[in-house]
């Protein structure tokens, strides 16, 4: 196994969030990407978080070709996730251009290329250099904590089965921090590898949750996943720490979080807690590494009947929308412009021993993930999302007529959860 990390913390004045929040005024704390080679079971595999909100379409195809060429093996090799924090950056060089074009200020926009190109460059110089110091590893394990007052469904529903009060990531309505937590996963997944003297090289956490606090005020974050992992970092020199967001579309710290700044410190506590326990219990089941496989599927996943491309364009260029409206029609009008070109997304599944890892697209939801466990109890499943983002929330079928927030901003419509469940369910059923 090889290591690398790098910052990625963008300059001052970037755009963040897509640009339809405050631009970068400060750093509270930086970001990251860090990234992990497994050598000598096939082609090289590479497993890489990056603290960006989101790196959609052919900016994640573009940076997964670039850590492949960087490491010697193929971009459907290569797992690139965001943690989705939101004092962070969307990346969408496409969806920027249409906005862009539509006459907007110079400095506004959804992202400046410019940093995603030096991001791009130094990700693929790091990743090469790893590849000198690799190391041996000789032992591994997976294990689970429980995870306490963190994560929240976002869609409270009423008795009729339709949403009547969201959750977002900070929530101020007693009513709905009232509300019971809903379906969630409550389970972290964690896997350590260690080298033959049982010393840990790395450790990898999977966890669905929204991961914020607080933001908009222009300072840059890595937030409470963020923090947790940093200390982390203190209390392990040398480890290398990477946390893979689960399929947290609807889930969200809405009901432990009121979005006072004090919050932020809470969460990481409890979040670096469950990272600690189920630390501890990987090590105590660390046993010989005897099997390693990678599997990928592609998928199609069709954008939504009524993205109407004329539609997109004469609301990206409609001056008297607010920046979200504009830009994220931006972002709508990429994807269906992938679509049309069949660009596919990719489905990767790497079984290490008992465990099986999962890395999807988008903001999926949260039941994707726990049927995924459901079906395969024989083995540890974990389950990342926020690859790549292209089709933003992948909701299921029925979202759609229960309402709420996720189905008016997805890409992709009901029809989508048939062919991304079974994809699904090919992969976990294959290993």
């Amino acid at each position: 196994m090889a290591r690398f990390a790098i910052e990625a913390t963008p300059p001052m004045g970037h755009p963040l969030c897509g640009g339809w929040i405050k631009p970068v005024e400060g750093v509270d704390d930086p970001l990251s990407l860090r990234g992990l080679v497994v050598l000598g079971a096939g082609d090289p595999v590479v497993l890489a978080t990056l603290d960006a909100t989101g790196l959609l379409n052919r900016d994640h195809v573009a940076f997964c070709e670039r850590l492949a060429r960087a490491v010697g093996t193929t971009p459907q090799r290569v797992a690139l996730h965001c943690v989705h924090q939101h004092n962070a950056v969307f990346f969408d060089r496409d969806a920027h251009r249409l906005v862009q074009h539509a006459g907007l200020e110079p400095t506004a926009g959804i992202m400046d290329p410019a940093h995603l190109d030096d991001l791009m460059n130094r990700a693929e110089a790091a990743a090469r250099r790893s590849l000198a110091q690799a190391r041996v590893v000789a032992r591994f394990s997976a294990a689970r904590s429980e995870v306490e007052r963190i994560a929240s469904n976002r869609r409270i529903l009423g008795p009729e089965g339709t949403v009547v009060g969201i959750r977002f990531s900070s929530t101020r309505d007693p009513a709905l921090r009232d509300a019971p937590e809903g379906v969630i996963d409550r389970e972290m997944n964690v896997w350590a590898f260690h080298d033959a003297d049982g010393n840990p090289l790395a450790r990898v956490s999977f966890y669905a949750v929204h991961p914020m606090s607080y933001y908009g005020d222009g300072r840059v974050s890595a937030d409470f996943v963020g923090l947790a992992r940093c200390r982390r970092d203190w209390e392990e020199p040398g480890v290398l720490h990477l946390c893979f967001t689960g399929a947290a579309g609807n889930i969200t710290a809405g009901k432990y979080n009121d979005g006072l700044k004090r919050r932020r410190g809470e969460l990481t506590d409890r979040y670096h807690d469950a990272l600690r326990r189920a630390d501890a219990e990987a090590d105590a089941r660390a046993v010989p590494l005897a099997r390693l496989d990678w599997s990928v599927a592609d998928l199609m996943l069709p954008p939504r009947t009524d993205l109407d491309p004329e539609r997109l364009r004469a609301t990206i260029a409609d001056a008297t929308l607010s920046p979200a409206e504009r830009h994220r029609a931006a972002l709508a009008a990429s994807w269906v412009e992938r679509c049309r070109q069949s660009v596919p997304i990719s489905l990767g599944t790497l079984r290490i021993n008992n465990a099986v890892g999962l890395f999807l697209p988008g903001e999926t939801f949260v039941e994707y993930q726990l049927d995924a466990k459901a079906r395969r109890p024989d083995l540890e499943v974990a389950v990342a999302a926020y690859g790549d983002g292209g089709p933003w929330y992948i909701p299921l079928a029925r979202s759609f007529r229960e309402g709420g927030y996720e189905p008016t901003v997805a890409f992709v419509g009901p029809e989508a959860e048939q062919p991304y469940r079974a994809a699904i369910v090919a992969q976990l059923d294959a290993v």
